[in-house]
């Protein structure tokens, strides 16, 4: 008998995947409880740019067709997602967020849309997201600024709004985000959910709308890390006709996900990733790594110059927004008030950048992430919170950015990182824990983040309804 359908929306993928198995729930069911609470819940949020209602319906029954066979795709198989609308889907259209894409339908998917519907994923939509996903706090002029499910006057970071309200309001099992400077990381700590920033190259970004070829990656977001991983694993590694996808092992993520994190080397760096930090931020924070040091991780203090360093330049600014123009140099000349206001601000180049800065600041970044990467050879992650205070107010971000986006030095230093919930403010908003580590060693991050959420009870929490 299927369970109840108010009870559906917010089980994680794995618990979905077992009861699927054992008969408890179908695909169908599960996807029209979804589709149900999209429905009511939409109007108000702009969570989806695009819901493929008709789509999901032919997804579900296809999976409950499979399982029915005994033909079984993987952990993923009828497991309602959202694709941030960044990514090309075939015959459905993809806006990037921007009033001059709205009517834009790609002929063929993305490799990341491609490799979920292997896996047997039923589409809900397309979410939304902070138009060319040029912004760090989700506000959308054309489409909407969702909210944040935890509070409706915050905003619930960018540019992957949707993917992290979808998630963590119960309107999809798990979403997909993209991350150039901290875009999947900033809504999964501002939304209370789990995110994953990959290392460059991990995840093929073919038919996804560049914002930077150098500092773009795709992520998952998710309610819990073991779903992240599964998400992970079923979009990493090489992908026939997408030259952007490494061909580097993966590895045995599932399998070493739930190991001891006994002896593992956790560094924390107070500068620059705790300074001018919210004092309840850091209190919690603290506390979440005392808990992986109470689990055996060998926790101690570390310096980081090159995070420092990279903190200090605008070098990365420097270089996103002149690429950011390549992408968009067309429409900056052809339809200028196309773009919202806060973005073509933002495509505005250095005056006097030449292409030797460029080249320039491309061989100081060579260096620094040559350097970082040995300056981790002795440990297994960084330790730090993912943003230095919950949530700003919608009305406040109009006196400017007041936010630090330590989230870019990531991107910029070349590593992973992934964003766990680690509890809540006094005024009730979420906060993440941020875990940083070496290149395309995504696995390890992911197991202490499993053994932090799994130690924790903070996976159980989500927004009252009324909220939303």
């Amino acid at each position: 008998m299927d369970r109840p359908k108010h009870a559906l929306h917010f089980l994680t993928a794995t618990e979905l995947a077992g009861m699927y198995r054992g008969g408890q729930v179908s695909p169908v069911a599960v996807t029209e409880a979804y589709l149900e609470r999209i429905h009511r819940y939409q109007p108000g949020t702009n969570a989806f740019i695009t819901v493929t209602a008709d789509r999901a319906r032919a997804d579900a029954e296809a999976a409950e067709r499979a399982l029915r066979s005994g033909n079984d795709f993987g952990p993923l198989h009828g497991v309602p997602i959202a694709l941030k609308d960044l990514c090309d889907t075939a015959g459905i259209r993809t806006t990037s967020g921007a009033l001059a894409r709205q009517d834009c339908v790609p002929a063929t998917s993305s490799t990341v849309a491609k490799r979920l519907a292997r896996a047997g994923t039923v589409l809900l939509g397309k979410t939304n997201l902070v138009e060319y996903a040029f912004g760090p706090f989700g506000i959308n002029p054309h489409f909407g600024t969702p909210p944040n499910p935890w509070d409706p006057e915050r905003v619930p970071g960018g540019s992957s709004s949707g993917s992290g309200l979808a998630v963590a309001a119960g309107l999809a099992a798990a979403a997909i985000g993209t991350d150039t400077g901290g875009s999947v990381r900033i809504p999964a700590a501002y939304c209370g959910v789990v995110g994953l920033k990959t290392t460059a190259g991990r995840i093929g970004t073919g038919g996804v709308m560049p914002l930077s070829w150098t500092l773009d990656t795709i992520g998952p977001m998710a309610r819990c890390v073991e779903d992240a991983a599964l998400m992970y694993v079923a979009i990493a590694g090489a992908e026939a006709g997408d030259a952007t996808a490494h061909d580097l092992p993966v590895g045995d993520v599932m399998g070493d996900l739930k190991k001891d994190v006994r002896g593992l080397r956790l560094a924390v760096v107070r500068e620059p990733f705790f300074n001018g930090a919210d004092p309840e931020v850091v209190s919690l924070v603290d506390d979440a790594i005392q808990v992986l040091g109470s689990l055996g991780a060998n926790v101690r203090e570390m310096t980081f110059p090159e995070a420092v360093q990279a903190e200090r330049d605008e070098d990365n600014l420097r270089l996103l927004r002149t690429e950011a123009v390549v992408v968009h140099r067309e429409a900056l000349t052809e339809a200028p008030d196309s773009f919202g206001s806060d973005v073509r601000a933002r495509l505005q180049v250095e005056p006097g950048l030449l292409a030797v800065d460029l080249a320039e600041i491309q061989r100081k970044r060579a260096e620094m992430m040559r350097t970082a990467a040995a300056r981790l050879a002795d440990v297994e992650a960084v330790a730090g919170p993912t943003m230095l205070s919950p949530a700003p107010r919608l009305r406040d971000l109009d006196r400017g950015e007041p936010h630090r986006l330590l989230t870019r030095l990531v991107n910029w230093l070349g590593l992973c990182a992934v964003s766990v919930p680690c509890g809540f403010t006094s005024q009730g908003l979420p906060v993440g824990l941020q875990l940083t580590g070496k290149p395309h060693d995504e696995a390890t991050i992911l197991r202490l983040a499993y053994a932090y959420e799994q130690a924790t009870d903070w996976r159980a929490a989500h927004p009252p309804d009324y909220l939303l």
